[in-house]
């Protein structure tokens, strides 16, 4: 795995914790590892972004960031109404391949969705992963998505659009699992890989971004051993069904 493009199926649902879940997981098994943002948007000149925030839970790991958009837009459009040059997919594709020459593993941390517009010309995170395959980089995405309803339909619709462009997504991650999931998240269990075309790879729980210490901990049960953790599908999903009816029976015993 040489670069590994960490897109989302939507805005804030947990891609830059599940992109310093990996990272984290390659640093503490001796990996080199390289995080790069191609476009931080909503976040002002001098103030942490999502690369310092992975850096911090990671730990050892090389960051770059190409370009910087206060308003928290599509980077295009914010790219636009600041006045500052976008980053088109052909300059991502670049710094990555740079990057990877480098270090053992490149994260390449998208905006929003897989289909943002990142240049006028319509150029998206997709374009530059589609640019990096042609170029013979070895290149996967990682799709991080919701765990509520609606996200089967995100999800496919993601998983089409890499399709589409000749990638296949190497797995599904649920960016924030819920204390206390409804039965549309513990169904999703079920049904996201066949969404997606791919396996779930792991489901971070709500709240994980703590001290680096423990994050590394929670990142290793929470992703499974294909990007470096422990996690097992089945018995995740068999905890989740138990978990109502034990509830359920706890409350009648108190009743």
């Amino acid at each position: 795995m040489g670069v590994l493009v960490v897109t989302g199926t939507g805005t804030e649902i947990g891609k830059t914790a599940v992109t310093a879940a990996v990272a984290a997981l390659a640093v503490a098994d001796g990996r080199s590892v390289a995080v790069l943002k191609p476009a931080q948007t909503g976040v002002a000149p001098g103030e942490p972004g999502d690369v310092d925030e992975v850096a911090r839970l990671a730990g050892a790991v090389t960051t770059r960031e190409l370009a910087r958009f206060p308003e928290p837009l599509a980077p295009e459009t914010a790219a636009r109404r600041a006045g500052l040059p976008p980053v088109p997919p052909a300059r991502i594709a670049a710094e990555a391949v740079d990057l990877a020459r480098r270090h053992d593993l490149v994260l390449v941390e998208g905006a929003g969705g897989l289909l943002v517009r990142f240049d006028p010309r319509g150029g998206t995170l997709a374009d530059a992963a589609a640019l990096l395959r042609e170029d013979g980089a070895d290149v996967s995405v990682l799709v991080v998505a919701a765990a509520g309803l609606g996200t089967l339909n995100a999800t496919a619709l993601t998983s089409e659009a890499l399709r589409a462009r000749g990638l296949a997504p190497l797995g599904v991650v649920i960016g924030s699992w819920p204390d206390e999931p409804d039965l549309a998240a513990r169904c999703n269990l079920a049904d996201l890989p066949e969404a997606a075309g791919a396996p779930l790879l792991g489901a971070l729980p709500a709240g994980c971004v703590r001290t680096p210490a423990e994050f590394v901990g929670v990142a290793r049960q929470a992703l499974a051993p294909a990007l470096g953790g422990r996690w097992e599908p089945a018995a995740f999903l068999a905890d989740q069904a138990a978990a109502p009816a034990a509830t359920a029976a706890a409350a009648s015993a108190t009743s």
